[in-house]
């Protein structure tokens, strides 16, 4: 006997809700199968169930789209911001800048290891920290670095900044929308289920083939267990084959 699956998908919900609404507007309240309190809890519910998944959906693809700049701007920040290390470094080495400028930059003096520039706040971090180093160091009298010049940094930096600001908003927006998601499915999953229940009482006393056909129609799913689906098909085979045995004449 096939029993009742309730759906397990966003999409399959709302099929199973709409083919509940539509049996609501086409039969009149004492025909339909549920009653009318939950055909009101219908039509308030799925609308925003529709636009809260809507929403979710939305976000998810705007931060997808934007990943792809946000990654790109990235890059060229870290790039900028090690290779302006890089440059003062072998400015050092060359004995025309003296190890204590690092001083300026909060870098180690005695090291010209670069900074691990790998998470993203390190890299905003460290890119102020240059900038402002570049300006005291300036300040005291010191000539600008170039190639790349510390205008540049600044600039990818800023962008790089942007984009991650950017970002982050719109990963909050998709937490919030999928949390939204996440509380209606859960009023989706019991409003189903108040409905399925109610129709199968209401079809209860009919056959059991006529009963499943009619409650289908208000988007209940029924599925057959696999040991019995293989039973439902020798039971056929053999029916085909008695049906098929030559019968025997007597001379």
């Amino acid at each position: 006997m096939p029993y009742r699956r309730l759906p397990n998908t966003d999409l399959a919900r709302i099929r199973a809700l709409r083919s509940a609404q539509d049996m609501g507007e086409l039969l009149s309240s004492s025909e339909l199968g549920f009653s009318f309190i939950l055909l009101r809890k219908l039509h308030d519910f799925l609308p925003h169930f529709e636009l809260a998944i809507k929403n979710h959906r939305q976000a998810v693809s705007e931060q997808s789209v934007k990943s792809k700049e946000y990654n790109e701007r990235q890059k060229k920040a870290r790039l900028y911001v090690s290779h302006f290390i890089q440059v003062l470094n072998f400015t050092i080495a060359r004995e025309e800048l003296k190890p204590e400028v690092r001083e300026f930059y909060g870098l180690n003096i005695n090291s010209q290891k670069i900074p691990s520039l790998v998470k993203d706040v390190k890299l905003i971090e460290w890119g102020k920290k240059l900038i402002e180093g570049e300006r005291l160091r300036v300040g005291a009298g010191g000539n600008p670095i170039y190639s790349p010049s510390i205008a540049l940094v600044r600039v990818n930096c800023d962008k790089f900044k942007d984009a991650y600001n950017y970002q982050k908003t719109l990963q909050s927006n998709t937490q919030r929308f999928s949390e939204q998601v996440a509380e209606r499915r859960h009023q989706a999953d019991q409003l189903i289920l108040d409905i399925w229940n109610e129709v199968e009482a209401n079809y209860k006393d009919k056959p059991e083939t006529e009963r499943r056909e009619i409650c289908s129609r208000y988007g209940l799913v029924y599925v057959w267990r696999k040991s019995e689906l293989e039973r439902q098909k020798q039971l056929e085979s053999a029916q085909h084959s008695t049906l098929n045995l030559p019968f025997s004449s007597s001379e």
